[in-house]
């Protein structure tokens, strides 16, 4: 029976041998590799860029003023952005008794502290973390979401989440993100600039705009593809956290089926507002599997998901077959 008022057989969804074993999220050492050299190569174009800013605009204490505001704002806010973009509200236990009940095994489970729990009031099914660190985390969950998957499918994405928090790549990717954020900003800043200032300004100055947007559109390229292959690892990276955790890959296998598929159903022009959090999802908001475009996407194919999901389902003695949990 699907949510709500589902029964929550618990003791169907894990073996005494797997809650023994799997006492907590494991460490990912080729995640943190990977999220160091990119936080490295990121750390290097960053110093770059400022420098190439302040010998344009000859004013270091303007460039390094904005860029600390802004990724402060980035690091500190970040959960309350994301939040008030997708309409999510802080729910109590009272109002979301199930949800908060299995949020609190799987906390106990991955012995993490629990996040702040949160809903969004979307018929598109999906769910996000976010937050600088464990005790400031926030897993969200949208009404489309809870309303489709059955109570094992959602421990799934719920572990999936969980696990963004335990590997601290939510702080990591908000982090990251900061470049781009900067560079777009400069683009958009110096294009209208010129755009509505051009004629009052000599031609040096002219030379001097169109410098800083070559800079900022370069820098902006190159920290694009670097995240987004972070960003594709780490889904891969969290999928296989909590298939392990709860030892149930059919489910999340399922539900990833479940989801991928009703949003892919989903008119494009209302998915618009909720692509700008894609990286943040348990699977992005796009109207159909993209083509070349999957090279830069937030998350690896659907098909890779439920390849590794059935790996860890064949590698545990699974019984059901992924994707038919």
């Amino acid at each position: 029976m699907a949510w709500p008022g589902a029964h929550w057989q618990w003791g169907e969804c894990l073996t005494a041998e797997v809650m023994q074993m799997q006492s907590r999220f494991q460490s990912d050492r080729r995640l943190t590799v990977r999220m160091t050299a990119t936080l490295f190569l990121l750390g290097l174009l960053y110093v770059a860029f400022v420098a190439a800013l302040i010998a344009l605009l000859k004013s270091w204490v303007l460039v390094v003023v904005v860029a600390a505001a802004i990724l402060g704002a980035q690091y500190w806010f970040s959960d309350r952005i994301a939040l008030f973009a997708m309409r999510g509200r802080v729910v109590e236990r009272e109002e979301y008794p199930e949800l908060h009940a299995v949020i609190d095994r799987l906390c106990t489970l991955a012995d993490l502290p629990k996040p702040t729990v949160a809903v969004s009031d979307m018929d598109m099914p999906n769910a996000f973390a976010t937050g600088r660190n464990a005790d400031k985390s926030v897993i969200c969950v949208t009404t489309g979401l809870l309303r489709r998957l059955e109570p094992a499918e959602l421990e799934g994405v719920l572990a999936h989440e969980l696990s963004h928090v335990a590997h601290k790549d939510v702080a990591v990717i908000t982090i990251a993100s900061f470049l781009g954020v900067i560079a777009g900003l400069i683009v958009r800043f110096a294009f209208y600039s010129q755009l509505f200032g051009g004629g009052r300004r000599d031609q040096n100055t002219a030379v001097v705009f169109m410098a800083v947007m070559g800079v900022s559109a370069a820098v902006y390229a190159i920290s694009f593809v670097l995240i987004r292959s972070l960003s594709r690892y780490r889904e891969l990276a969290a999928d296989r956290a909590a298939a392990l955790l709860t030892g149930r890959p059919s489910t999340l296998a399922s539900a990833l089926t479940k989801v991928s598929g009703d949003i892919a159903r989903i008119p494009t022009k209302d998915l618009r507002t909720a692509q700008a959090f894609n990286a943040f999802y348990f699977t992005p908001a796009l109207g159909k599997e993209p083509g070349i475009a999957r090279y830069f996407s937030t998350h690896p194919s659907l098909e890779q998901r439920i390849d590794q999901l059935a790996r860890i389902s064949a590698e545990l003695g699974e019984a059901a077959a992924p994707g038919k949990g």
